[in-house]
């Protein structure tokens, strides 16, 4: 049963046929799009790789296809590039048809810190736990960047991830073992917090924040240099 497959299969099919529309215009990034998901990808699939060397999480291979690359199934390393494109797109659209609905400045700065104080102190009460005390301060790293580099996207993306978080939960809780017989990813519970919303552990928001975030911050510098380049080129 190919139900990894399926459920990337579902969570990409509406973004790739809405990515060439004219008002949204998605495909005007997709070079900045694809070029951020294979280096931010390249982070996050090294992690995964060592956490599943390591016991940390691993895969059922009743639910994959069983074409293995270093440890991981080809479902898990198209899941850095579909669900992360998925996800950008969703915030697009939704930046698109509301533009205007954003946190002040002031306001995503007092929930940057709040977060940041809340994530730092679980991490230092955690620090035996693998994935909660990595991804947790990878996601405060994520906040505090964003925070220097570009607070307009992470005022957006406070309110746009809340939007993401439903196809996430949904996808996540088959992953995790809602609505069939055994999990696809399973997790080592000695690592992580033991919280769990639904069957999805709650590291894995802060996991996907960060992913989706990191995205956003380097497709925004790869935009405005793509779109310097094309104009030099253009001059010339």
């Amino acid at each position: 049963m190919f139900v990894y497959l399926a459920l990337e299969i579902c969570a990409i099919l509406i973004p790739l046929l809405y990515s060439y529309d004219r008002k949204l215009q998605f495909y005007l990034k997709l070079k900045a799009v694809i070029f951020s998901l294979l280096f931010v990808g390249i982070f996050y699939v090294g992690a995964d790789i060592l956490f599943t060397q390591h016991g940390i999480w691993g895969f059922n291979p009743k639910y994959h296809s069983g074409i293995i690359l270093l440890g991981l199934p080809l479902e898990e390393w198209l899941f850095f590039l579909i669900i992360p494109y998925a996800s950008l797109f969703l915030h697009d659209t939704l930046v698109y048809l509301y533009p205007n609905t954003k946190l002040s400045i002031r306001l995503t700065t007092v929930v940057s810190i709040l977060l940041v104080v809340c994530l730092g102190a679980l991490v230092l009460f955690n620090l035996n736990k693998a994935y909660t005390s990595i991804y947790f301060s990878v996601t405060i790293f994520a906040i505090i960047l964003a925070l220097i580099s570009s607070v307009k996207i992470l005022s957006q993306f406070y309110l746009t991830f809340l939007v993401i978080l439903i196809p996430f939960f949904l996808v996540n809780s088959v992953l995790t073992g809602s609505f069939i017989s055994e999990p696809v990813v399973w997790y080592n519970n000695a690592e992580n917090l033991g919280i769990r919303i639904f069957t999805v552990p709650v590291e894995d928001i802060s996991y996907g924040f960060s992913l989706i975030l990191f995205n956003l911050l380097l497709i925004n510098k790869l935009a405005i240099f793509f779109e310097k380049k094309s104009v030099n080129g253009n001059s010339i």
